[in-house]
């Protein structure tokens, strides 16, 4: 072999050495399912666990569409699951205050537990004071819905069918949620009803958030802001008043961020006074409509961010007032007041009954949808 010959060998060979190696793409996990028990009347109520390759892992059953766990990791990278709630089925099959579930036909509050439409009065369950709240005795969250998987978009699609004058509401109402977990760890929910007569509806999520890790304290120094310039003040029963009313100078000013805890107990605030707290919805700023930034969470000693984007025109900050060390959680602890709060987006409260709010109605042919995202950035250093 000439001397020409095994250098260009030599060469070739060192060519092929120093090729970059080819990119290995994170291939994402696949939604998985296993059984979380039977209800009474014996349906198998399974449990979707949905991961990205982020290594963020949320938990979804189909009754009630619950969110059960939410894995997100701290600054130091350690993930911890950071919604309350139950290690079994148990629990949520008593009464307990909403823990992660889909809320409908109507999440909040109406007032007098009746609304007028189309000319025709419609009463509803009285079980919040004098109203109704959530949906009724058995609203969605005490539902056992249909579920598929897609993983193509790593989503759980839960279906649920909602009879004619089911909890009093008129008209039979399909329902459609989308959860889907994405690699911006991003936990999206889509929204779809139609209906074949005309109905109200208002469809949201109702977890409860602890940043520091479910069980671990309270949330006073968790700080937020909210996008928003104006609420809707409450009468004693929690029932909007009707007004919009602007946030500056009261306790409610999170246009720029403050603890949770900085002026929760403010004695001279009578709406603080209403709700024992934070209980109230904000009116999200920009277009109905369009998903745009609702809210921002940071918790200062794990570093954990919590964003929520919504299309709706309003979102409830509630700041668990009412938590009392009751329910026995997850991993054996105790969730007492105000170890949680909710972020739940939503059309504002008692709109059947406020014609100057944003409408809640629904007509044959047409589509309810709605969208929020709650996305966990990487934690603040």
């Amino acid at each position: 072999m000439s001397r020409t010959a095994v250098i260009s060998i030599i060469l070739t060979a060192g060519l092929i050495g120093c090729a970059p190696a080819p990119e290995v793409k994170k291939e994402r996990p696949k939604v998985t399912r296993t059984s979380f028990g039977n209800t009474p009347e014996g349906t198998e109520v399974s449990l979707y666990t949905l991961k990205n390759s982020n290594g963020i892992e949320v938990g979804i059953i189909n009754y009630g569409g619950i969110v059960v766990s939410l894995k997100t990791p701290d600054k130091t990278g350690h993930f911890a699951d950071i919604v309350l709630g139950f290690g079994s089925l148990d629990g949520y099959l008593k009464e307990h205050p909403y823990f992660g579930a889909l809320i409908g036909r109507y999440g909040n509050r109406i007032g007098g537990a009746r609304f007028t439409l189309g000319g025709k009065e419609y009463k509803l369950a009285v079980n919040n004071g004098p109203n109704s709240l959530h949906g009724g005795v058995k609203g969605f969250d005490k539902k056992t819905w249909d579920a598929v998987v897609d993983n193509n978009s790593n989503s759980l699609i839960l279906t649920y069918t909602s009879a004619d004058m089911e909890e009093g509401y008129p008209g039979t109402l399909e329902t459609e949620v989308k959860y889907t977990l994405t690699e911006d760890n991003e936990l999206r929910i889509d929204y779809k009803a139609t209906t074949d007569k005309e109905t109200v509806v208002n469809l949201t999520n109702h977890s409860y958030f602890n940043l520091a890790g479910q069980g671990n304290g309270d949330i006073l120094k968790h700080s937020i802001q909210i996008m928003s310039e104006k609420t809707t003040p409450v009468d004693a029963t929690l029932i909007p008043t009707g007004e919009l009313k602007d946030v500056a100078g009261t306790p409610f000013d999170f246009t720029a961020p403050h603890a949770i805890g900085e002026r929760i107990d403010d004695a001279k605030d009578e709406q603080i006074k209403f709700g024992g707290g934070y209980d109230h919805n904000f009116a999200v700023d920009g277009q109905m409509g369009t998903l745009r930034p609702a809210a921002r969470v940071t918790e200062p000693t794990t570093g954990r961010v919590l964003e929520v984007q919504t299309t709706e025109p309003g979102i409830q900050f509630y700041t668990g007032n009412f938590l009392d060390g009751t329910f026995p959680g997850k991993g054996g602890k105790v969730y007492k007041k105000r170890y949680g709060f909710c972020l739940e987006t939503q059309h504002y409260p008692d709109s059947p009954n406020k014609p100057q709010f944003p409408t809640t109605a629904l007509k044959p042919g047409g589509t309810y949808a709605s969208t929020t995202i709650y996305r966990f950035p990487a934690p603040a250093r």
